[in-house]
């Protein structure tokens, strides 16, 4: 039976309101592991699809209909991340998480589309693009151990199921997870200082200005690019102060008309360029104290549809 036919007549499932609660939850957890909304909702709807092809009897024997959800969509992440490797390695250049645009911007109309995905992501700091970033160095079972555990608060009794591994094991994945978000972690920059710098390093890039931009990169920034082989994109991650520098005002001189807009990136201060009222790049930035460590440039389409206005 489909979830139509059962979303007609609420008398078939009576538990249908508490299954389809657990969308968002699903969608968060599914992104977190995967760094990408589409498919965050493929994993959602592959979660549901399954839950359906149950009897209703088998479904009324779950005590859990959410720690089943989470459960299932769980582990179709984890067979996802096993073969992201072989995906990346057909994928045209460097690889970044989705963006995900702040729900107030949609609201306010500044980003379109009949579809929210900012409605359906909690925007924290598990969803920091540095914290995606670092999340995709781990291996599968790592993650899904220290997200599971560290931001949905899972047990490792029940992170042990999902894994098909002893708590104990879970445990020290997630511990070793945990070592390399610290070793990543750079000193706190509050939001508004973040604000800050990205409003002086937008200014400096409307101004060519060489040397500005310089004085707010670390000098061992670096700069990444998306653009999936669909739009160009620097190939390899530009390092160097200077050397960034020169490439967002170059990026500038070879884009006329180019509108830079301060948005709200993945939860954090951001950046959005566009052309021709249409978004071509999402930057978000990484920072430790006045100074930027990190530019990530998407500029695949694909990862823009939430952007698209």
């Amino acid at each position: 039976m489909s979830m139509q036919s059962e979303l007609q007549d609420g008398e078939l499932d009576p538990g249908l309101s508490t299954v389809l609660g657990e969308h968002r939850q699903l969608i968060n957890l599914a992104y977190r592991f995967l760094g990408s909304l589409a498919d965050a909702e493929d994993v959602a709807q592959e979660t549901y699809t399954r839950w359906y092809a149950m009897s209703r009897e088998q479904r009324e024997a779950i005590a859990s209909p959410g720690g089943w959800l989470t459960r299932v969509a769980s582990r179709i992440c984890l067979d996802l991340l096993g073969s992201a490797r072989a995906r990346r390695e057909r994928y045209v250049g460097e690889w970044l998480p989705e963006p995900v645009p702040d729900r107030e911007e949609w609201i306010s109309g500044r980003s379109g589309g009949s579809v929210d995905p900012a409605d359906r992501v909690t925007l924290d700091e598990s969803v920091d693009m540095a914290f995606l970033v670092v999340l995709d160095s781990m291996t599968p079972a790592e993650r899904v151990a220290f997200v599971l555990h560290d931001v949905f608060h899972y047990s490792f009794a029940e992170i042990a199921e999902i894994l098909d591994r002893t708590p104990a094991a879970c445990r020290q994945l997630a511990s070793s997870a945990r070592r390399r978000v610290r070793a990543q972690q750079p000193p706190v920059t509050t939001n508004a200082r973040r604000a800050d710098v990205v409003r002086d390093f937008k200014q400096a890039w409307e101004a060519n200005d060489i040397d500005a931009l310089v004085r707010l990169l670390d000098p061992g920034v670096m700069t990444v690019a998306d653009g999936g082989g669909v739009v160009t994109a620097e190939p390899h991650p530009v390092q160097g102060g200077e050397q960034v520098a020169r490439f967002f005002v170059d990026v500038a001189g070879k884009a006329p008309g180019l509108t830079i807009l301060e948005r709200s990136v993945n939860g954090r201060p951001g950046l959005v360029a566009q052309q021709d009222g249409v978004t071509v790049t999402v930057l978000a930035f990484g920072m430790a104290g006045d100074r930027i460590t990190n530019i990530w440039a998407v500029r695949n389409p694909e990862k823009l549809r939430p952007w698209t206005g």
